[in-house]
């Protein structure tokens, strides 16, 4: 023998009196008025995977954008703050599309870099579908060999 289930319109609360599904649309209320009100227009996109190098006179920042054509990047910087953002089109599909795994659609890296960036001679490559940020340190911040002196 079964016996019926009782549902109600509302959630049970908790011992403590929090009703947790009311609080995850609190809670996603709230995410969406703050994305929705940023002013950065790649708020809602994804970020690639990238590696960040420091070597002896300059960072590297690469990441991955496989497909993405150059006219469909760009490269800012902002006092300390490397912005990459772009958007990978999406090729026209002809029959049906069974399964995806490649993403499309706009992405977005930013990174905070030490105050001690060259930024007058940043430049930057795409090749292979990796983009090569170089950016230079400056002189000041160049590590350098102090020879020793003996007596």
């Amino acid at each position: 023998m079964t016996l019926p289930v009782l549902r109600s319109q509302n959630p049970p609360a908790t011992a403590t009196g929090v009703e947790p599904l009311r609080e995850l649309a609190s809670l996603h209320r709230l995410v969406t008025t703050m994305l929705g009100a940023f002013p950065f227009p790649a708020a809602r996109a994804w970020t690639p995977p990238a590696d960040i190098t420091e070597t002896d006179d300059a960072y590297l920042v690469e990441i991955d954008v496989p497909g993405v054509d150059r006219k469909h990047l760009t490269v800012e910087i902002t006092g300390t703050v490397l912005r990459v953002h772009g958007e990978i089109v999406e090729k026209e599909k002809i029959g049906w599309l069974r399964h995806r795994t490649r993403r499309v659609g706009r992405f977005a890296h930013h990174t905070r870099l030490p105050g001690d960036i060259d930024s007058g001679h940043i430049s930057a490559d795409l090749a292979g579908g990796v983009l090569t940020v170089h950016v230079p340190k400056t002189e000041a911040a160049r590590r350098r060999r102090i020879p020793v002196n003996a007596a």
